[in-house]
């Protein structure tokens, strides 16, 4: 199949199960409940349920353990960037060319659809029809994304991208920083899929892993890059935002040309990852391709 034409199954097939969720909840708080679909389905390329699934096929992994994991992951993305958005975080009115979800709605609903939506990513996890090897993983999965989601991830890489805003850091620290806010979901898509995954070898594991962390920090060094040469019509958000927030971004570190040739240095990196594993990794190497040559 055509990766594009994957992308855009594996897209529509999450968006439609995004919808049946929030469409399943009780409707004794409508005005949450419409804060937590705008921000589940306002747009979004769905990368993270991209990886999860083509991660899984390669692997095998049945199909209803991917769209779990999938819908998991992308209910503590969405959360993320509703909370990110907010006037003490980021302050952003726009995000995918749309409202943000506090001028969409007001500030505490934002705050309460974050929660919401961060709630049910465990509850997706918890209670999803699994495959017989995948339910006796289930804790193990809960583990994985609680860690990623929180202050050994996502949760204390945002912690210091707010300390270090306006000051400047090392490469170095530049690098953690991005590790944890950015690549630390990456990795738990991977590494959720690889629990998944019967009879998996441990060097088949690692090298996936090792993929899953160059990938996700070259994820960050584009979206970096993006926001300098990108326009707001193609980000759906306004260009410039990082540098005019005083961030600590890879061309501010590097140079634009640097960025750049830290980005390619990732990639082949993550690609040299791929060429090590027993197995067909043509739509592994299509979507480091995609992530790292996309313009929005």
């Amino acid at each position: 199949m055509n990766f594009s034409v994957l992308h855009q199954q594996i897209k529509q097939q999450t968006d439609a199960s995004l919808l049946m969720l929030i469409d399943n909840l009780p409707n004794y708080a409508p005005r949450l409940k419409d804060a937590m679909r705008h921000a589940l389905l306002a747009g979004g390329k769905r990368m993270r349920p991209l990886l999860v699934q083509v991660v899984g096929n390669t692997l095998d992994v049945p199909k209803k353990d991917q769209m779990a994991i999938s819908m998991a992951i992308e209910c503590i993305h969405a959360y993320s960037l509703v909370h990110d958005d907010l006037p003490a975080m980021d302050d952003d009115d726009l995000r995918r060319g749309m409202p943000t979800c506090h001028i969409a709605f007001d500030e505490a609903t934002a705050i309460l659809a974050g929660d919401a939506l961060q709630a049910l990513a465990f509850s997706v996890l918890a209670d999803a029809e699994l495959s017989e090897f995948a339910q006796t993983k289930r804790s193990a999965l809960l583990s994985v994304l609680a860690k990623n989601a929180g202050y050994a991830g996502m949760c204390g890489g945002q912690a210091i991208d707010l300390a270090s805003t306006g000051k400047a850091i090392s490469l170095d620290e530049l690098r953690r920083l991005h590790t944890l806010k950015i690549g630390a979901l990456l990795k738990a898509c991977v590494e959720m899929i690889t629990i998944a995954s019967e009879g998996l070898s441990e060097q088949t594991k690692d090298d996936l892993m090792a993929f899953a962390a160059d990938i996700g920090l070259a994820f960050q060094v584009q979206d970096d890059i993006l926001d300098v040469e990108g326009s707001s019509e193609q980000l759906g958000k306004p260009a410039g935002s990082d540098q005019a927030l005083g961030k600590n971004t890879f061309p501010a570190k590097l140079g634009l040309g640097g960025a750049k040739k830290e980005l390619e240095l990732l990639h082949n990196n993550a690609l040299q990852a791929l060429s090590r594993l027993p197995y067909n990794t043509d739509s592994l190497i299509a979507f480091s391709e995609l992530l790292v040559k996309r313009d929005h």
